[in-house]
């Protein structure tokens, strides 16, 4: 799991680039990534660029981006709907089998 991920992205030409110095594979693991738009730590590009290179190396991968929540938000309850985030965490982990029901 990545939960409000940083230095993933580096700007380059105006546009935005996966950092060279990560690695991903087929062999990296499964990854659930979670952040809220409104993170002021970590720009939400950092799971969009992440979540390009892991689809592009076939990586099982699922994605949760909300509208608020800030940074670092872990398991602290909220009144965001953010703070449901480990049920789907939950969900996921069943539906890639790495769980039982």
């Amino acid at each position: 799991m990545a939960l409000y991920p940083g230095h993933l992205w580096r700007p380059q030409g105006g546009q935005y680039a996966f950092n060279p110095d990560i690695r991903v594979t087929r062999e990296t693991p499964p990854t659930f990534l979670l952040q809220a738009e409104t993170d002021s730590v970590d720009n939400v590009n950092q799971s969009l660029v992440y979540y390009i290179a892991l689809k592009d190396s076939a990586v099982p991968t699922e994605m949760h981006l909300y509208t608020g929540g800030g940074h670092a938000f872990g398991l602290r309850r909220t009144k965001d709907p953010i703070t449901e985030w480990p049920q789907l965490v939950e969900k996921w982990l069943t539906t890639i089998g790495i769980i039982s029901q």
